[in-house]
């Protein structure tokens, strides 16, 4: 019991990387980053989205997950957004902390939206885990959000997709070298998404479980469409 209090706590109060634009912000993404890493791993592209993408507002948010122990990994503490308990190659997982992931991503849309970011100029995104969590985070929003990034991903659950995020903008790709997290995983992610009424972009690299330049472009051309 004193566990679970405590991964709720850690889950109620994420510490986070935040870069503040140097004029007033007018928009905001929020990053989440995959199992094992932390909110650092994405942090260097700040600077290249407010300048590939037009946008000196743009306040980027890269939140740490908390340290779990991970089945998969043989019970090891990480940063992990949930627990994996098998992988095989679909997922099986804790859904209470994915639940409780969500939730605290979606508090974080909140805040920026009390803080006076339109939510039509907040972007969700993530990187395998991390993108996970994005797809429930984004599509089950109360707030209609400016678009959805979920790169080298899966769909976790069952999506519960709220109506103001029927017609969201998603952008998903995949390494088709991806060893950690099977392309095929990110197809059945895009396929459920349209199944859904949903029109998601798919792109694909050959690559492996990483982002690459090619990828970087089309992702900023994508936020300039949903924000510029």
């Amino acid at each position: 019991m004193l566990n679970r209090w405590k991964t709720l706590s850690e889950f109620n109060h994420l510490e986070l990387v935040c870069h503040e634009p140097d004029s007033q912000a007018d928009s905001c993404i929020i990053w989440l980053h995959g199992l094992g890493a932390d909110g650092y791993d994405f942090a260097p592209l700040t600077p290249v989205l407010r300048q590939s993408c037009d946008l000196p507002g743009l306040r980027a948010i890269y939140p740490h997950a908390p340290q779990l122990p991970v089945t998969i990994n043989g019970g090891v503490n990480m940063p992990a957004w949930y627990d994996i308990l098998a992988a095989s190659p679909r997922r099986t997982i804790n859904s209470q902390q994915f639940n409780l992931a969500v939730d605290a991503i979606q508090r974080l849309v909140q805040q920026q939206v009390d803080a006076g970011i339109p939510a039509e100029r907040i972007i969700v995104a993530g990187f395998s885990q991390g993108g996970a969590v994005a797809y429930q985070a984004a599509l089950g929003c109360r707030h209609t959000l400016g678009g959805l990034i979920c790169l080298s991903t899966y769909i976790a659950t069952d999506l519960s997709i709220q109506p103001a995020n029927q017609q969201l903008p998603i952008f998903l790709a995949h390494g088709t070298q991806d060893m950690v997290v099977p392309v095929m995983l990110g197809q059945e992610a895009c396929e459920t998404l349209q199944q859904q009424g949903l029109t998601p972009e798919w792109h694909s690299y050959p690559i492996q479980h990483e982002v690459c330049d090619a990828e970087l472009e089309e992702i900023a051309a994508f936020i300039r469409q949903c924000l510029g």
